[in-house]
């Protein structure tokens, strides 16, 4: 069964406007940079996936940069802590935010982790399309995970493993963050992650899960098991990869940072936050000016 990888913490972000253009099934591939947009996209799976493109505020005719969000379980595209991580990252270059399938307007449901692979590919496929050289993959908690996974099946080789679904394309990354994310899959050591697994394995959990969270959970168990995090951070370099992690998270504790750190070697850097909690509403104004920092800095 998945992991149970979620961001569920009940501190509250600040309000952030949704981005007010809605879906259209017929967006090219290629617009001006400086014109937001926001679409269907489809993945190699079949699974349709709400997408919005924002050009960030630089004020540059073709910002060379794009962030790709990947938003925790129970989050989608419009949630308002999405909202705000979006906003902090437009001041660096453009952004892409997209619900996983299973979440908010995008069809599916959720494989919590697994699928969402071919969600972000989608995504950054899309984002280079916009006619962006540099690409860093930012994913939060389920995200997290998922950025990980993705980066080390869509790296310079290609995306052709059958877990990638076998069509790389455009979809590889010049650098990854992940916050807050499982070094391993099926941990239940803390409350919320116990809860979490009821969440996603009980029928009585995944109709919360529907009609409570928005989210739309796949009843059908992981087969086979995808490459797990710590795995694929082994499988990253050259790729840089920046690993952030709160010391009061309370779904996963400072050993998952630490493996993940680890398995990444000297291509890997690792931040742990004094403080922070978990996921999109634990990161605050500061680190994500300092994500976007170094972003700038390590994506080629």
């Amino acid at each position: 069964m998945p992991s149970r990888i979620a961001d569920m913490s009940d501190r509250p972000s600040g309000h952030v406007a949704r981005p007010t253009l809605r879906p259209h099934p017929e967006t090219p591939r290629r617009t001006s940079n400086r014109t937001p947009s926001r679409t269907f996209l489809r993945t190699c799976d079949g699974v349709r996936i709400d997408a919005v493109y924002e050009p960030g505020a630089s004020g540059r005719d073709a910002p060379d940069l794009v962030f790709v969000i990947a938003h925790g379980f129970t989050g989608d595209a419009d949630r308002p802590h999405v909202r705000r991580i979006a906003a902090a990252f437009a001041r660096y270059g453009a952004v892409v935010t997209f619900s996983f399938r299973g979440h908010g307007a995008s069809g599916g449901r959720s494989t919590v982790g697994d699928r969402e692979v071919l969600d972000l590919a989608a995504a950054v496929t899309w984002a280079r399309g916009f006619g962006h050289a540099r690409v860093v993959t930012v994913g939060f908690s389920m995200g997290g995970s998922v950025v990980l996974r993705h980066a080390a099946l869509y790296g310079d080789q290609g995306g052709d493993s059958e877990e990638s679904g076998g069509d790389g394309g455009d979809a590889r990354t010049d650098a990854v963050v992940s916050v807050s994310s499982p070094a391993r899959w099926y941990y239940r050591g803390t409350a919320p992650m116990r809860r979490l697994h009821w969440l996603v394995m009980r029928p009585a959990g995944r109709l919360v899960g529907r009609y409570g969270m928005r989210t739309r959970i796949h009843h059908r168990d992981w087969d086979p098991v995808p490459l797990s995090p710590v795995a694929a951070a082994g499988r990253i370099a050259p790729t840089p990869l920046l690993v952030v992690h709160g010391d009061r998270d309370g779904y996963f504790p400072l050993d998952h940072p630490r493996m993940l750190a680890e398995a990444a070697g000297d291509h890997g850097e690792l931040w742990l936050e004094p403080g922070m909690g978990h996921a999109e509403h634990a990161s605050d104004e500061d680190l994500l000016r300092r994500i976007g920092d170094w972003a700038v800095s390590r994506a080629g």
